[in-house]
């Protein structure tokens, strides 16, 4: 039993530590050195699924300043209050359900790989299905004329199942925002 959870928690800690590069699109049509200010649209963000142990106020704060820090990093700063920016910015906090078959093989302790043919004891396979949550900070930039969607980045990450405190909510944010806005603008 000992040796299954390790395997398991082995396996998710590997795809924890993975990092994948943050998926971006935009539109090759615009002029993203002409966007110089940002204001919030309304709303501001959207979360998938509409669940209250996801949606909150203090999510909404940390997200809020962490993309805010993350714009000011790439050069675009706030519109002035009550003016609309040359960006409008959506968010969104995504979190999936997602399952993964891990297979564990087990050698008997007479099965050797040199021998060949000769009287080893067979091992054996044991599969098993585990659940794991993914979660995607998306980021959308909006023209603030039109309104049309001109950048999209994206990051995601498997959520942990360690109790995190503020202040790690609030670090974690911020390095997923900096992270989706990686690719603005784009070259």
């Amino acid at each position: 039993m000992f040796r299954r959870l390790l395997v398991i928690s082995l396996l998710l800690g590997l795809a924890a530590c993975q990092t994948p590069q943050p998926v971006v699109d935009f539109d090759p049509t615009r002029d993203f050195a002409a966007y110089r200010s940002w204001s919030w649209q309304t709303p501001a963000l959207h979360y998938r699924p509409d669940d209250p142990r996801l949606r909150s106020d203090l999510t909404e704060q940390r997200l809020r300043e962490a993309i805010a820090e993350a714009l000011d990093q790439r050069g675009l700063r706030p519109a002035p209050a009550g003016a609309p920016g040359d960006l409008s910015v959506q968010v969104w906090l995504i979190v999936d359900q997602r399952q993964q078959q891990v297979v564990t093989q087990y050698a008997s302790p007479w099965a050797h790989p040199w021998n060949r043919g000769g009287w080893a004891m067979p091992g054996y396979y044991e599969a098993r299905t585990v659940d794991y949550q993914v979660a995607t900070l998306q980021i959308d930039l909006h023209d603030g004329r039109d309104g049309k969607l001109v950048w999209r980045g994206s990051r995601s990450w498997v959520l942990s199942s360690a109790d995190r405190g503020p202040s790690e909510r609030s670090e974690l944010y911020r390095t997923r925002a900096r992270e989706a806005l990686s690719g603005y603008p784009p070259r």
